[in-house]
């Protein structure tokens, strides 16, 4: 793999700055990508069966287009909170989370967050500021979310509910992301995938997610901005 220099370094975040990983849709209609090979990801054979995972009487699937400051995580947790508090289990209740377009940093762990920088690319900002460097919504710290008892990936997992991320934005993205720090774009695509945290699913894309998951019962909610 292509090493980037320092003065390479500064030009790939000045790019950034001015939006040339902006959105999915510029990427895809960028002639700097047009050559760029997309392989196939190894790890959708199992998206059709994961939905079968759905369960109970109340289901609700949650569009993340955007990291939105988290809240396609926090309204997952919110959802089972709320119902709860209205008597019904976790049991019987499934929020689904779909991380697609420029949400999908959240389905990375923290290795890629700082090798790539992914709290740079997407905009994703600390209380102060400053960009991320680590992934603040599967296990969250003290001031990654605006109220303390909202709970991250891993715990809602443990709760039963689901979250996938889009393979078609990851890329995307990755290829972007590989052409500005002059990097083989296949290997990052794979390093991406391999990134994806435990129990997140990887789908074709994040639009076909949404619909798989309203056959299965799933009330929709945008949960972008």
């Amino acid at each position: 793999m292509k090493t980037m220099n320092n003065n390479s370094r500064r030009q790939f975040l000045g790019a950034l700055a001015l939006g040339a990983t902006a959105s999915t849709l510029s990427a895809l209609t960028n002639p700097l990508y047009k050559d760029v090979p997309i392989p196939d990801s190894k790890k959708l054979s199992d998206a059709e069966s994961w939905f079968d995972n759905i369960k109970g009487k109340h289901r609700i699937v949650y569009d993340g287009s955007t990291p939105h400051k988290g809240f396609p995580i926090t309204w997952n947790w919110a959802f089972y909170l709320t119902n709860n508090g209205t008597g019904t289990p976790d049991e019987d209740m499934t929020a689904v989370t779909v991380l697609r377009h420029k949400a999908i940093p959240i389905a990375f762990e923290d290795r890629l967050w700082e090798k790539y920088p992914l709290g740079k690319v997407f905009e994703i900002n600390t209380a102060s500021g400053e960009p991320y460097t680590r992934n603040p919504f599967y296990e969250p710290q003290e001031g990654d979310f605006p109220l303390p008892q909202i709970e991250g990936i891993k715990r809602m997992q443990e709760r039963g509910a689901m979250f996938c991320a889009c393979d078609l934005a990851t890329k995307v993205y990755s290829n972007a992301v590989a052409a500005q720090m002059n990097l083989d774009p296949t290997e990052v695509y794979e390093d991406w995938v391999n990134g994806v945290l435990p129990g997140i699913q990887l789908v074709p894309s994040g639009v076909w997610a949404l619909g798989r998951a309203q056959e299965h019962g799933c009330g929709y909610i945008f949960a972008g901005e």
